[in-house]
């Protein structure tokens, strides 16, 4: 049994400290504000940017699970004193520094996304993203810690409430059978991240030597369009056909002028106009994970809804 600290309790970090747990290792959560334990898991509050505290509360570890992630729109002021933190507890307690990433830092390109391709967004998130890694990436090639990213598209599946496609603001409407609007073309094809494979995957490569220096791509089932994806979701929930509506850019106009977020999402606006999919192949060569199937990441997410709904009201 070993212990394991995450870093961050949303839907990423909830579901990689349970799964630890439930595989019998001691875990740590760290948050801000903490959390009652549960059966294997200790939470502690505390500011993961104060690297002295993060690397006493990571003291022991055999791996700290960067899963925590600033507010959208401040991206670039927190992502740097949060990365460089979790690089300094890395290197003072000899703990493999396991980073949750994602696909901005490619930026716009054309084809599926390889993890052979340069970072080379040009937003001021993408470069955020792309620095974060490039950082921790070159603390290992100097010997002074140990890291991994695994890297993974929008989420969906149980315990995926709020962000993406296919989260709070499509499936309460989705079960009631009623119009689900979404960003950019439904009918593009996208690569979708089921949560537990993502955990699954983080959880994997910590102990896979040969997967640390660079990052994976979480393996994933072969694209599916936002209107398909929600056609078999509709279907499983025998809930009827539902139509999907791109929001104008006119209404997404509006809105950001009073959400944060809709305005930040201009910048990768590209991920949701065209194609844009991931190759998860090289992973899938090298490790045991696979993405589970389709038909059980459906039920599995529409089981979920219906009982958050049930006992929400």
């Amino acid at each position: 049994m070993s212990l394991y600290v995450v870093v961050g309790f949303g839907p990423a970090g909830a579901a990689t400290a349970r799964l630890l747990a439930e595989e019998g290792h001691s875990v740590r959560v760290v948050t801000l504000s903490g959390r009652s334990p549960e059966p294997g898991i200790e939470h502690v509050a505390l500011d993961a940017t104060d690297s002295g505290r993060l690397s006493e509360a990571a003291q022991g570890a055999a791996a700290i699970y960067s899963c925590a992630a600033p507010p959208y729109h401040r991206w670039v002021s927190d992502w740097p004193p949060l990365a460089s933190s979790l690089c300094a507890a890395a290197e003072a307690t000899g703990a493999v520094l396991v980073m949750l990433g994602n696909l901005y830092g490619y930026g716009p390109v054309e084809g599926p996304l390889t993890e052979e391709l340069p970072l080379a967004a040009t937003g001021p998130k993408g470069r955020v993203r792309a620095a974060v890694w490039e950082q921790a990436r070159g603390l290992h090639e100097q010997g002074r810690i140990k890291a991994v990213e695994v890297r993974a598209s929008d989420f969906f599946g149980p315990g995926v409430t709020d962000g993406g496609h296919l989260a709070g603001r499509v499936m309460p409407r989705l079960l009631r059978g009623k119009p689900v609007s979404t960003l950019g073309d439904p009918d593009a094809p996208h690569s979708w991240a089921y949560l537990p494979d993502v955990a699954r995957a983080l959880v994997e490569v910590a102990s896979e030597e040969r997967a640390w220096g660079r990052a994976w791509h979480v393996p994933m089932e072969p694209e599916l369009s936002t209107r398909e994806m929600v056609d078999r979701l509709a279907a499983q929930a025998d809930s009827g056909p539902v139509a999907v509506r791109r929001l104008p850019p006119a209404v997404l106009g509006v809105a950001s002028l009073f959400s944060p977020l809709i305005r930040e999402l201009k910048e990768i606006r590209y991920q949701f106009d065209r194609p844009f999919t991931a190759d998860s192949s090289t992973y899938e060569a090298a490790f045991a994970v696979r993405a589970t199937p389709l038909d059980q990441q459906i039920k599995a997410t529409v089981d979920w809804w219906r009982e958050r709904l049930a006992a929400t009201g």
